[in-house]
């Protein structure tokens, strides 16, 4: 049986993550985790609401500050991180 495992290279502080200018990473808000500046709504939090069937429209409903560009670039930031993983066979 093969399995995968995924391993993050990069910090996810550096260049990257800087060229989401929506998304803020910072240790005193939520953590650490990946917000969506100026908000305490973290990416994860868009992103798993889209993955569960949720319209952005939905979305927004529920959280009033957000804009369709931060739902977008919560996906962007989403799929440039997981761009920078390797792939690890074992």
């Amino acid at each position: 049986m093969l399995s995968i495992a995924y391993s993050q290279t990069p910090d996810p502080t550096e260049d990257t993550v800087t060229t989401h200018e929506r998304i803020e990473i910072d240790p005193e808000i939520m953590g650490g985790k990946p917000v969506i500046r100026g908000t305490r709504v973290p990416v994860e939090t868009v992103l798993r609401k889209l993955g569960a069937g949720m319209a952005p429209e939905q979305i927004l409903a529920d959280h009033p500050r957000l804009t369709p560009e931060d739902i977008r670039a919560a996906q962007a930031f989403a799929a440039d991180y997981l761009a920078d993983e390797e792939l690890v066979y074992g």
